[in-house]
């Protein structure tokens, strides 16, 4: 088998990323192309998500929803998560520089892999306190909430509610029934 060298392999950076035409996301240097686009179930998910979120978020001032937005973590890694929460949000740049309190992703076949597995520990790594995934395929969220560094599974849900707390005097019931019903 074959070993590359890191010095080997591309490293790119946020000035790079930024002149990229189409959708991408960068990851320790590395870019990961965002594509096919979503599909129409993929949206109108995602969309739900938002519009659950901005409903519960409405007493809270501190926190806002925000879909698609890029998160710069740093210098060599840009992602763009489907839908996330951030509370105490004082900067206007092109991207978000703040942690997120929560993170969704809504599940494709082409970036399935990476959200499981590669996203989940770089959100942990950098202090996400919820990871949700969404399977559109099943009709169900799985809940993950950090503890201790690591992602421990909070159960999977279609028609429940989950209490959400923000640390921050927030807190909310999300209700996976009004982003599951009524899916084309």
């Amino acid at each position: 088998m074959l070993a590359y060298k890191n010095e080997y392999l591309p490293n790119y950076t946020y000035d790079d990323y930024k002149k990229w035409e189409g959708d991408w996301e960068l990851i320790r240097g590395i870019p990961y192309a965002m594509t096919p686009a979503p599909n129409i179930i993929h949206q109108e998910i995602n969309s739900k998500i938002m519009f659950e979120l901005m409903t519960q978020l409405k007493g809270c001032k501190e926190c806002k929803a925000l879909p698609e937005v890029d998160w710069k973590i740093d210098d060599e890694t840009v992602v763009r998560p489907d839908s996330l929460v951030v509370c105490n949000l004082e900067n206007s740049k092109a991207y978000l520089s703040k942690t997120p309190k929560i993170i969704f992703e809504v599940l494709s076949p082409s970036t399935k892999t990476k959200d499981r597995n590669f996203k989940s520990l770089l959100y942990a790594q950098n202090g996400v306190k919820y990871y949700i995934l969404v399977e559109p395929a099943g009709m169900f969220a799985e809940v993950y909430l950090l503890q201790n560094g690591n992602y421990k599974l909070q159960g999977e849900f279609k028609e429940e509610e989950y209490h959400f707390d923000l640390d921050n005097g927030c807190s909310f019931e999300f209700s996976f029934k009004e982003v599951f019903d009524l899916i084309i």
